[in-house]
């Protein structure tokens, strides 16, 4: 059959769905890219948030429209809000044919071939903590870029989230599965990698009794050339002095870190339920400010949680002005159904948390703007994205830009630029979130981004591992 897919969400549930895809391809079946042609469409749903919800709902309810007006036969749903609501989804989304949840990944195949021969009702939701860890892949980034989960599910318990309910306790994967894949990843060209996981500070100590995320990546560089190695999702009261020095001695280690620390009054921390206080914040900050020269910093924050006054909320614009985050954002605080913060009192209406949102936002922005003043003038090294021929410039991203969430820079050549490939860029200009420059000197690409340009030339899918 024809099968077309939707992932929706965060990083992790892509890699999920590239799992997925690889199963279905080794069973025989065919992945489209075009929905109206499709067999069995695949949504792998997010749960995490209201609005992300919302937008899993939507999508299933304009898919179904392809049952009646095209050749779609079913709709399997998978996903974190599947798992959070089993018991509702078939008898609330009649539209949704088959159901697998986050630790049954691996039945897929049946779950799309069941659907595929017209029956309804298919429901896989085995034990997820103890469903196998990692699996090969059918990649769906750029071939030149991947995500590493290195463990699933979260032990943090923050008051507001639902993830623990959803996807189970902390379970690390085992570091020389996690390198081999880090291997097979090099094999297809992959020249950045991003390592993910609900709390990747917390690696290792499950397995090992201790954290080990430095250890992983020094194994990884041992065992790959990967120039770039990235840490997303970091939590402040983890960061050990090992990955502050692996950080500032390991130049494949970006110095680029994501930390979201939520808020900084006391009082709100404790009630969100999260590790450390607002000194332990300002000491990691500062600790990584002062030990990593050039740092660039990542954090997120929630507006609006329950009770949160206007003294607090002050308090926390007032820590991003001082702290100066590089990247930065914002949401307005989400009662999710099942969690401690759900059931306090002194709840905040929406309006007021997103005019809070929106102060946020508007405090940050000139910090972003002064720090991309700042880079006026620099050589930075800049992974090539493409080429837009409207504005007739190259873009990409430096160390200082995470896939997806993080800005551009836009670059002007004198000769051609591959995607994937390595180039010099002088910094000319700035914008409120991306740059502008000129780009000096281009790396030849290497024996092993050749290699891997020859295998997925012979490779039909483009990006399947093997």
């Amino acid at each position: 059959m024809k099968i077309g897919f939707v992932s929706l969400g965060c990083s992790k549930n892509l890699v999920d769905t590239e799992v997925m895809l690889h199963l279905l391809h080794a069973a025989g079946h065919t992945i489209t890219p075009d929905e109206t042609e499709a067999d069995v469409i695949v949504v792998n749903t997010c749960g995490f948030i209201e609005s992300a919800k919302q937008e899993s709902i939507d999508n299933i309810l304009d898919i179904a429209w392809l049952k009646k007006n095209r050749n779609l036969r079913g709709i399997v749903a998978t996903g974190c809000l599947v798992e959070r609501y089993r018991e509702e989804i078939f008898a609330q989304m009649p539209e949704v044919d088959a159901m697998v949840g986050v630790g049954s990944l691996r039945r897929i195949v049946e779950a799309v071939e069941s659907v595929g021969r017209g029956e309804k009702g298919y429901c896989a939701f085995e034990d997820k903590e103890k469903a196998v860890l990692g699996g090969e892949r059918i990649l769906t980034t750029p071939p030149y870029t991947a995500y590493l989960k290195i463990a699933e599910g979260c032990d943090n318990r923050c008051s507001y989230c639902a993830i623990p309910l959803i996807r189970g306790g902390f379970r690390s994967r085992r570091m020389e599965d996690i390198v081999a894949e880090a291997q097979d990843l090099e094999s297809l060209g992959v020249r950045e990698l991003n390592l993910i996981a609900q709390d990747t500070t917390r690696y290792g100590l499950d397995l090992y009794g201790s954290y080990r995320l430095a250890e992983l990546v020094r194994a990884i560089c041992s065992k790959t050339r990967i120039p770039w190695i990235r840490l997303l999702y970091c939590y402040p009261d983890k960061i050990t002095d090992d990955l502050i020095a692996e950080l500032r001695e390991n130049p494949r280690l970006l110095k680029y870190m994501d930390i979201p620390i939520q808020h900084i009054s006391d009082r709100i921390l404790r009630a969100m339920n999260r590790h450390g206080d607002s000194r332990l914040i300002r000491n990691t900050v500062s600790r990584l400010r002062e030990n990593v020269p050039g740092i660039v910093l990542r954090t997120t924050v929630i507006v609006g949680f329950p009770g949160e006054t206007e003294e607090e909320f002050s308090e926390l614009c007032a820590y991003v002005k001082e702290a100066k985050f590089e990247r930065l954002g914002a949401f307005p605080y989400s009662a999710e159904e099942g969690t401690a913060a759900a059931e306090l009192p002194e709840q905040i209406d929406e309006q007021e948390k997103q005019n809070r949102y929106d102060i946020l936002m508007g405090t940050q922005l000139p910090v972003s703007e002064a720090y991309n003043r700042s880079c006026v003038g620099r050589r930075v090294e800049v992974l090539c994205e493409g080429y837009d021929p409207v504005a007739e410039t190259y873009y990409g991203r430096s160390a200082a830009d995470a896939p997806d969430i993080d800005g551009k820079i836009y670059f002007t050549s004198g000769t051609r630029i591959a995607e994937g490939q390595f180039v010099a860029v002088r910094i000319t200009g700035s914008l409120d979130y991306d740059l502008t420059g000129e780009a000096e000197a281009a790396e030849e690409c290497g024996a092993a981004e050749t290699d891997a340009e020859e295998k997925r030339s012979k490779d039909p899918e483009g990006g399947k591992k093997e």
